[in-house]
């Protein structure tokens, strides 16, 4: 019986991505597709919700039991072509994408600081005792 990492790598296949580019794609670690592969092992449910978030075409229905198509089959609009929208309209697009991407640089600078600074208190603590 095939698991939701088996589906997956059918996805990527279809998409035509190798496993590292589509660990990119998601923003997960290198090597991260093929270790769960090749352990069998489960998708976290914080990397399902980043996948169907970055691959919207993909039926979460699909990817989680196997039943149904793999790829979205609705009756919504097609996402248009970035080239073909307005100049104002990319710009828009542009705008929210540089939002996103300074918002997450500073979610991980933050996290960083906080892991550094752990770590200087854990060492002041193993210099106190010695």
């Amino acid at each position: 019986m095939l698991k939701t990492i088996d589906r997956l790598m059918q996805f990527i296949q279809y998409v035509g991505l190798s496993a590292r580019q589509f660990d990119i794609s998601i923003g997960a670690s290198n090597g991260y597709t093929l270790r769960m592969k090749k352990n069998h092992a489960s998708i976290g449910s914080d990397v399902i919700e980043t996948i169907i978030r970055t691959y919207p075409q993909l039926d979460l229905v699909w990817l989680m039991t196997g039943e149904g198509e793999m790829i979205k089959n609705d009756s919504k609009k097609d996402i248009l072509n970035f080239e073909d929208l307005t100049f104002e309209n990319q710009r828009q697009i542009e705008n929210i994408i540089e939002l996103k991407i300074r918002e997450r640089q500073e979610k991980e600078l933050q996290n960083l600081l906080s892991e550094v600074s752990d770590e200087i208190e854990r060492r002041k603590r193993i210099a106190q005792r010695a």
